[in-house]
């Protein structure tokens, strides 16, 4: 049975953890404070320790450097995500936000608990390709380079973990994922753990060659082949022989290019164009697209045949909106390369760009992420980044949030077939509306952080769009603070 030390000053909070987490077989012992912690129970003895952030005396993060070995989370309120992202910097395994859900911090405490009680099998056992991937590696020299896998979320430790199987082979592996995920990155990572690793990785846009040009780009021609081949000239699947080839976004490649990239991974073997023999090739290939492939093959645009050959290895990158906490952790990653690269001092996020990173969507993903931080590092004067200089609108962000999980939750319900579809509404008409309907049962607070601005906001916009505020029991209407 794992044991579970809660340090926590708030009685009821205490208990309520108490409960959750002897109902699902864990030993708990409670402390109020970290002297009280520290003087009732060694530390070490725990597979885990809880604590609030904010307690008498000594703050939570004390425990980081008295517990050793033994992790630490810690749990603190939305409002002190600030102070979180401190505390992580400064060794907590994970945050909580409270007041929390019980099935995330269910899941937070498993994996904690399983990823100490690996750390503690193999320690000592871990090559350093292994690990390479397990933190926030950059591959290679490239000033373009992210780092690839960073953080947590169950989607890149998966990968991470494939990645690691998938390399030491030479099968063909298909990376997908939207653009801006990092399939690049992937790739390099990938040639990186392999046996060859000490040989050429060649990378080619299939998208950004033009269709004319692709054939000879990738088989290379013969003097006197064509017009203007005035030379023979090797092709990049033969200037990678022994190494690895990179096919990004192979969905793009045109019909005739596509017969003669599978005559290579079935005999192994390519013809230069105007030529009459065939050279042996030892090429390990790995492919890229953010299409869907198998829609492709089946309306006709892509050969299946080619399909089946590359989906050998198969792994698909989150997009940068799915993984949860781990983006803060890469957007101060990017933070402190740009800021390097602009001979910067170091810098931080303010509250309401963390806010912004953590809620809008990233359509572009980890490169779209990279040009917000590089563009406000630039404009921005002091060590601060706002969310306005991210370039990213919170109140915006905030109300088509909103609007979503409206969307969301009305279509598990019956409309009444007159009324308005929410995708239909301004965010004008939608803010009026998800304040009518909701002040009789929330508090000025409460709307104000459900819509993602201030109270004082809140107030401004009430009298800009005339909507009163609801009188209270005496017929007076409530204070608004301003």
């Amino acid at each position: 049975m794992h044991k579970i030390l809660i340090v926590e000053d708030e009685s009821v909070i205490r208990a309520a953890l108490r409960r959750l987490l002897e109902r699902h077989d864990y030993s708990l012992d409670e402390a109020g404070s970290v002297a009280e912690a520290q003087s009732s129970f060694t530390l070490t003895d725990y597979d885990l320790i809880i604590s609030d952030l904010r307690l008498p005396g000594s703050p939570g993060t004390d425990l980081i450097a008295l517990a050793g070995t033994t992790p630490v989370l810690i749990m603190t309120s939305y409002a002190s995500l600030r102070s979180a992202v401190d505390s992580m910097r400064m060794g907590a395994v994970d945050y909580i936000a409270k007041p929390f859900d019980h099935a995330d911090m269910l899941q937070s405490v498993q994996r904690v608990i399983d990823k100490h009680a690996q750390r503690r099998i193999s320690k000592g056992k871990k090559s350093p390709k292994t690990e390479k991937h397990t933190g926030a590696a950059e591959p290679g020299n490239s000033d373009n380079a992210v780092a690839m896998i960073i953080g947590e979320c169950e989607a890149m430790q998966s990968l991470a973990e494939h990645v690691e199987k998938f390399a030491p082979t030479d099968s063909t592996v298909l990376v997908l994922g939207e653009t801006g995920t990092g399939k690049e990155l992937v790739a390099r990572e990938i040639h990186a753990q392999s046996k060859r690793s000490e040989q050429t990785l060649i990378s080619v846009n299939c998208a950004a060659i033009p269709e004319t040009l692709i054939e000879s780009e990738l088989f290379g021609y013969e003097k006197g082949a064509f017009t203007g081949a005035n030379t023979n000239r090797m092709g990049l699947i033969e200037a990678a022989d022994g190494g690895t080839l990179f096919l990004d976004e192979i969905g793009e490649l045109p019909m005739e290019a596509q017969a003669r990239l599978l005559r290579f991974i079935q005999e192994g073997e390519i013809r230069r164009i105007g030529s009459v023999q065939s050279r042996k090739v030892n090429v390990r290939l790995i492919c890229a697209t953010h299409r869907d492939l198998q829609t492709l093959a089946a309306e006709g645009s892509f050969r299946q045949d080619l399909f089946y050959r590359i989906n050998v290895l198969r792994l698909k990158l989150p997009p940068l909106r799915e993984r949860g906490k781990d983006i803060l952790f890469l957007a101060e990653r990017l933070l402190e390369k740009q800021a390097t690269r602009a001979s910067r001092a170091a810098m931080t996020l303010s509250p309401r760009a963390i806010q912004a990173i953590t809620t809008y969507q990233w359509p572009g993903n980890v490169r779209e992420m990279e040009h917000a931080i590089e563009r406000a590092v630039i404009l921005t004067d002091g060590t601060e980044i706002d969310n306005e200089a991210l370039g990213i609108d919170l109140e915006l962000v905030n109300i088509n949030r909103l609007r979503g999980d409206r969307v969301t939750a009305g279509a598990s319900k019956r409309q009444p077939r007159n009324s308005d579809p929410v995708e239909d509404l301004s965010l004008e008409d939608y803010f009026q509306r998800f304040v009518i309907e909701h002040q009789d049962s929330m508090s000025e607070t409460e709307l104000a952080q459900k819509l993602g601005i201030s109270r004082k906001c809140l107030w401004e916009r009430r009298q800009r769009f005339e909507i009163p505020r609801k009188k209270s029991g005496s017929g007076r209407p409530r204070k608004v603070a301003s």
